[in-house]
Order: structure tokens, then sequence, then C-alpha cells
């Protein structure tokens, strides 16, 4: 690389034209973030070849070339220092190759855009070269132009005045970044509230007399002038309310005021913000429009916009605490009520939301937490992804009000933002978007260097086989759907190890820190590198779910399948319709199987069901699943602490509502399913509401949250990390064609079945294998109507089941049930620690006092 450096970077001189080369088409060039400090503007970001390594020091350097409009100027080139980045080959999404060594910082010294004294004002186009070897003979030159980052100072950078009245611009037009170095004609300094509008005063070059303000709204062909009085170089203005709520303006959502100076012969000059003496842009509340405000905008570019639109929070100063983040900042036309930060989560709307203090003179302070409780109580980290935040009533509908840095803070910003939390092990950040709107950005618990497509793949080719050569540990690594949770059958059999006093290490798959296990377990990261070697090196791996498709299974390890359901509606290869063929469901699953050890049954009638659908040859065990022991063997005391968790007030009826999954209802965004309640839930709770709680759990698939929980009815517990303890509090079940009813049936409580698309769900989406119709334990209602006023009669009534339902209850369990008698968890820990394992199917003995 010193060679490049010393003979080669001097003396390039790219040109990028309009369309790139077909080879340049092969690179990928960023800018990640932008800042000033004392020496200058600092800009951050990458050059990703696509297809060569650039994953070890030295090779790959970028340089930078500055070109002024006018072409007889010379070009500036500025020398990079290369940056190990692993977020860039994170965002290449691609396993082949390693872009570690892609990044790059370069320093732009103001004093380098001036020649003999004076400043080389215009508009100047960055072009970017990539210099890389694809062989050792042999030195590529790429070219292309920096692109924008989603968020924060790589998408909107901050503007600096390098003199008095000389400012700075980095800009993206096209996706390019380029700079503006300019003297603005006219700079507005101060805003003045009086009681009839604003005194505008700014300093102008060109001000003749007969110049006026003139603002033009974009939603109709208005136009207001105002006369300005002049001194000297400067003017001042007065801009009074009425006009913008005029004629049945300002109700919109946001309205836009373009404003010029506007001189006689024609001529504009656009309106720059100078606040370099105190803030200037702000919101203003307009007489006669209640939570409706005048806000001076200082736009990305330097320019004074004019929008009519809902109070928003204006942040001043962000300060971060451990439990997150604390926000101060002014909101004029308080609400009349109570205001809480609500931050909602963009993939699932999922929220989480605190109470904001407000003072008389329209300050506020919110407190934006790093975690979130869940349903059962339990504090976890905020999920990954991004959460957008507002200030929103606290007791009923009213406007929402994004939260935004305030204008005044907007230069400081960019050093305070992203502000970092942490929370379980994770990152949470405080970024900014689309200039100036606030939001949470809670970043996956891998690092970029672990989860990145590139060492993903290194783990399983590499590190995976590798770590199958060292010796067995004798330890048990549970997991529960990926790492959702300590629930489930895996839980029952880490309880019952624990219980024998097993000599075992316990590891706990949990996925993005969200899962709470207990003292004694060491929870595992899934994906990361502890997670490969402990697949590779534990005797014992317990899951409910899917393993991994390169699981191998060693000699002498054991795997442990547990499953999660017991059958109404077909799965795996018993399913009819094309949807798990076409998502690779089914190819996935014959490599997996042949990987078991052990499939538990839950009865004999799933046992050819589940051999069949899974076309399993290895040995299955009709034990009863050992999540349902806490079923048949009920605790009071665990049953009155998870009422408590819950928040369930004493003497209320619970009603659990759990409907499955329909894969034709999935989102449009791809990630997930809706949740299609079609339970009028308003009506629930004037029939219901007085006497019963209704507590909601959508299938893990779905994606969406329950609307209008927290108002002591509706609790949605999606959430709740082990669906088997709902189903010990609950009075009554509701659900559709879910495998919860084959658990809940052990209680012998009342059950009842939302059939609004029966026809639709057993002939096209599932299929049942049985007659459904004819056996199910519980009512069948089509209706909201018709199931509210079944669960009202049978409250009234004061029966333990619907009436004609208690011989067709008895023949269900029999037939579904019979294993389930507290005694699974032992019957399993037996087989599992127990010699020699061959095909077939096996019933499991019963253990004294099971």
């Amino acid at each position: 690389m010193p060679v490049l450096t010393r003979f080669v970077l001097p003396h390039a001189a790219p040109r990028v034209p309009a369309r790139l080369p077909a080879a340049d088409l092969d690179v990928v060039f960023g800018l990640l973030r932008a800042r000033w400090h004392g020496r200058g503007l600092e800009l951050t970001g990458f050059a990703r070849p696509q297809g060569l390594d650039t994953g070890r020091p030295g090779s790959a350097w970028t340089w930078l070339t500055l070109r002024h409009e006018d072409e007889a100027e010379p070009p500036l080139h500025l020398r990079s220092r290369p940056r190990r980045m692993p977020e860039v080959t994170d965002d290449s999404a691609q396993p082949e190759h390693n872009h570690d060594w892609s990044g790059f910082t370069v320093l732009l010294r103001p004093s380098r855009l001036r020649r003999d004294g004076r400043w080389l004002l215009g508009d100047w186009r960055i072009e970017t070269t990539l210099f890389t070897r694809p062989r050792a003979t042999r030195l590529r030159r790429q070219y292309g132009s920096l692109a924008p980052h989603w968020c924060g100072s790589g998408e909107y950078p901050p503007t600096c005045w390098v003199d008095h009245d000389v400012r700075l611009q980095p800009y993206f037009e096209d996706d390019r970044l380029r700079l503006r170095l300019e003297r603005p004609a006219v700079r507005v300094t101060r805003a003045a509230r009086t009681p009839a509008g604003l005194d505008l005063s700014g300093v102008a070059d060109r001000c003749p007399a007969g110049t006026v303000l003139r603002l033009c709204h974009r939603q109709s062909d208005a136009v207001v002038e105002r006369p300005l009085t002049r001194g000297g170089d400067t003017f001042t203005t007065h801009l009074p309310y009425p006009p913008f709520t005029a004629d049945g303006r300002g109700g919109g959502g946001l309205e836009h005021w373009d404003a010029v100076l506007l001189r006689p012969d024609g001529g504009t000059e656009r309106l720059c913000l100078d606040e370099r003496a105190g803030p200037v842009a702000g919101q203003h509340p307009l007489p006669g429009a209640p939570g409706r405000v005048l806000y001076l905008k200082h736009l990305a570019d330097g320019r004074l916009q004019f929008c009519v639109q809902p109070a928003a929070g204006l942040v001043d100063r962000i300060a971060v605490r451990p439990d997150g983040f604390e926000l101060s900042g002014h909101c004029p036309a308080p609400a009349a009520d109570r205001l809480e930060l609500v931050l909602r989560h963009s993939g699932t709307a999922s929220e989480v939301r605190t109470p904001v203090e407000t003072g008389p003179d329209g300050r506020f302070l919110a407190r934006v937490p790093a975690t979130r409780t869940g349903s059962d109580g339990t504090a976890l980290p905020l999920r990954k992804g991004i959460w957008e935040a507002a200030l929103e009533p606290a007791d009923g509908p009213g406007p929402v009000r994004p939260l935004l840095a305030a204008p005044a803070a907007l230069p400081v910003v960019p050093a305070t933002v992203p502000a970092a939390a942490t929370a379980g092990g994770k990152r949470i950040l405080l970024q900014r978007r689309w200039h100036d709107t606030l939001l949470v950005d809670s970043t996956p618990v891998l690092d970029a260097a672990e989860r990145s497509a590139w060492t993903q793949g290194r783990q399983r080719a590499e590190r995976y086989p590798a770590a199958r050569r060292e010796p067995l540990r004798e330890a048990v690594l549970y997991d529960v759907f990926g790492g959702r949770g300590y629930a489930d059958s895996p839980r029952a059999v880490h309880a019952e190890l624990v219980r024998r006093g097993a000599l075992l290490e316990h590891l706990w798959v949990v996925d993005d820190a969200q899962a709470d296990v207990p003292s004694g377990v060491a929870p595992v990261r899934i994906w990361s590198p502890e997670w490969y070697r402990a697949l590779a090196t534990c005797r014992y791996l317990v899951g409910n779910t899917h393993f991994p498709d390169f699981l191998e299974r060693r000699p002498g390890q054991v795997v442990v399948q547990t499953w999660h359901g017991s059958l109404l509606k077909r799965i795996a290869h018993d399913v009819e319709n094309p949807w798990l063929a076409d998502h690779g469901y089914l190819e996935a699953l014959d490599r997996e199987t042949p990987q078991w050890s052990l499939l538990l049954s839950p009865s004999p009638f799933a046992t050819p069901i589940l051999r069949r659908a899974f076309r399993y040859a290895g040995e299955v065990l009709e034990s009863g699943y050992p999540r349902n022991d806490v079923l048949a063997r009920p605790d009071p005391r665990t049953a009155a602490d998870v009422r408590r968790r819950l928040g369930v007030p004493d003497g209320k009826r619970i009603v659990l509502y759990a409907p499955t999954w329909r894969e034709d209802q999935r989102r449009d965004d791809g990630d997930g399913f809706r949740l299609d309640l079609r339970l009028d839930l308003d009506h629930a709770r004037r029939l219901l509401g007085r006497d019963h709680v209704l507590l909601v759990r959508p299938h893990a698939h779905v994606r969406e949250p329950l609307p209008g929980t927290g108002d002591g009815f509706r609790y949605d517990c999606g959430d709740y990390p082990d669906p088997q303890e709902l189903l010990l509090v609950a009075d009554v079940l509701v659900t559709d064609y879910s495998s919860i009813m084959f658990d809940f049936a052990i209680t012998g409580r009342p059950m009842y079945f939302f059939t609004y698309d029966l026809e639709h769900y057993r002939d096209t989406l599932r299929g049942f294998y049985f007659d459904f119709e004819s056996n199910a334990p519980g009512p069948l209602v089509q209706t909201s109507t018709g199931l509210l006023r079944a669960l009202r009669e049978l409250a009234d009534s004061g029966t333990a089941l619907p009436p004609g339902y208690a011989e067709r209850y008895r023949r269900f369990r029999a037939a579904h049930c019979a294993l389930d008698d507290g005694g699974a968890a032992r019957r399993v820990v037996d087989r599992m620690l127990g010699p020699g394992r061959g095909a077939g199917v096996r019933r499991a003995g019963r253990t004294a006092g099971a």
C-alpha cells in the first residue's frame, strides 16, 4: 500500500460521468457520518467492491477529488485514512467476501477552498476513487460518488459557517454528495413574537426600496406579501398570524409556505437562517387554531420555511441515563390531558408508553426507556428494530406530536446523536432521521462482525465443523422457538433435570436478549460463536421447533425434538396447499429429521401422524408433552403468582382468546402475519367487562399488537413467555383451530371455538386430522355476537361446561390427553439419559408417582 500512496494516488484525477462504466457499477460508495470539529469537516464512509475481498489492512484505499463548477479551477484531492468497519461487510448482506477494511475517513479543511485570499464560492462535485489489487500484479481503479446513509449525519450532513458571512453546506443531489460554499444574500437573524404576529429581522446584501417578503402557499394559490423596513444592509418585517388561517387554510395535517425576498425588478433571494447569535426557528401558537402552530423551520440546506402544523415536541437537551435517555424541550399549545411518550415499533407496531412531565410554560421532560416491560412484568431490552417516538395524550385520543430536534440544537445534534445506552447487552441508539426527527434504534444483540453473512458463512463452513472435533461436554442446550424464551417442554425438561441434581451444564438459546432465564442457566445468543460451539459440543440438544439445517448429530450426542403442539390441523408433508413447499420448508425438514434422536408424541393418536408428516424413521416416545405437567398437577401458588404478574384483579373471570395464524394473512411488508381478530372488542367490553378480563394471545407468527390494551379489560399477552401459565389461570378458552385446545383440555374447563372461516381453513388452507365439527370439546360459533352471548350465558348460569358437551369433552380427553398425568418430563428425562435408542415407537412406562 505504500507504493499506491506514493506513486498512484497523487495522480488520481477521476471524472465521474452521469453514466458510470460497467466496471464501476461493481462498487458501492456511501457516506456514513459527517461531523465538524476544530480542523474541519470529517467524512466517514466506505467504498465496497462487489466481487473482491477487502478484509485486510491495505486491501483498499479511497481517494476523494473535489471539482468546482468553474472548470477553470484546479481539482482538489483529499487523501483518506483506511478504517476497519465490519458494518460494511454486514450491510453487504452477502457471504462470499469480507469488506471490513472498506471504510475510510477523510478530512476537508475549509482553508483549502480558498485561492489567493478569496473563497471559491459555488458548488463542488465530490468524486471518489477506489484502488484495489485483484491480483498482485494488477491495480484496479473504480470511480463513483458517495451515496447517503439511511439516518443521521450520513443522510443530512451538518452545515458550518466558515467565515462571518460564508457557510459550507454538504448536501445530496441525485444521491450524490456535493458541497456548496456560499455567501447567502439574505440572512434571517431574529424572530420575535408579538401579540399580532412575528417580527423578522436580518441582513440582506441587495435590498432596494420596494423589496417585499413574499410567501406562497403550496396547497393553494394564496400569496402573502409584506413590506420591509430597511436600515443599511439590515431589514425588518412584520408577519401577522391571520393570513395563515384565513379562507379555510391552516386546518390540514401539514401546510407549507415558501418564502423569498422579492425585489422590484422581479429578482428573488431565498432566506437563509443564521442562528449563531441565538435561535430563530421555532414554533408559535396560532390564535384561534387550538393545537396548531406556525413553525419557522430550519431546513437541512439552511433555508427558512414556514409550516402550519400540529404542535411538535422540540427537544433541545439530550442526556444518556443508565436506563435510557432523558429528553427535555418545549411543546407549545400543551394538551389539556396528561401526555405520554410513546415508542412504536415500525415492524410490529407494538408500543412502549412512559409518562411525561410538563410545565405551565410548555416545557416537558420525557424519559426514553431502553427496556420494555412485558405482559409478565419482566423488563427486557427493546426489541431490535426502529421505534418511532411521539408525544400523545395519556387519557384518550388526541393529536400526535412528533419529537423533533429543536432547530437551535441542530448544530450540536451531530455531536450528541446517535446517543447510546446499553440494556441486556444490546446497544440502544437515539438517532435522527429526515434531518430533525428523533427515533430509537434497538440494534441486534450480535455486533456487526458477528452477524454479517460473511461471518455466518465461516461459522457454518469452518468453525462448527472444527468444534465437532472437540470432546462432547456434559451440557444441555435448550431451544424454544429459536430463542424466544424460557418456556414450553424444554423448560419442563430443564426443571426435571435440576430436580434430579443431574451434573450437567445448562445453556439456553436466547434471541435478541428477549428471554429471562433462571439462575443456573447460561444464556447463549443465537447465531453467536458460542451458539455454534454449543451445537457442536453439548451432549444433549433439547428443542421444541426446528434445529438449524446444518446440524449434524455426533456419535454420543442426543437430539430431543419435543415439538410444540398436538394435531388438529395438518402439518409438514400432510399439508396439501403449496405454501410450505414454495418457501423451502419441506426440503429443510427432510434434511433435519435424520438428525433427531428422539421425537416426543403427546398421544397414541398423534404418533402415526407425526411419523408420517415428518417422514421420520427414528424413535418416537409416547410420553405426553412435558410442558403440560403444570396443567395436570396445578399449583395454586403458581396460579396466584401468574394472576399477580398479569395484574388481573381478584374476583375477575379470565377469558383467554388464543387464535392461530392464517398463511393467507401475511402483512404487506412480508414480516409476519396480520392480527385478524374478527372479535368485536368494544362489544366484548360492554357485555363482559363488569366481571371478566380478556387475555389475547395471538400466534407467535402474528406481528401486530392488540388495540386498546390498558383499559382494565383487554390484556395483550402476545409476549407472555410461557402460554401454559396463561392456561393455568384461564377460566374459559376461546380459540379456533389452535393446538392449544389439547393442552387446555387437561384442565377440564370450558372451551369455545370461534370458527368464522371454518370452510376456508378446513378445505383450502390446512385441513384437519379428524372430524372437528363432530368431536370438538366445545361449541363452534361463527359470529362475534354469538360468541360473546355464549360467554355471558355461561358465566351467568354458573355451569362448568356448555350444555350438552360433557360427554364429548370426556371422549376428547380420553383420545388426546391420556398421557397428561404430570409425569411426562420424568419419562422424557429417563429416556433421554438412558442407554441405547432404536427406531420404532416406545411407549414410556409410568414411573412411580407419575
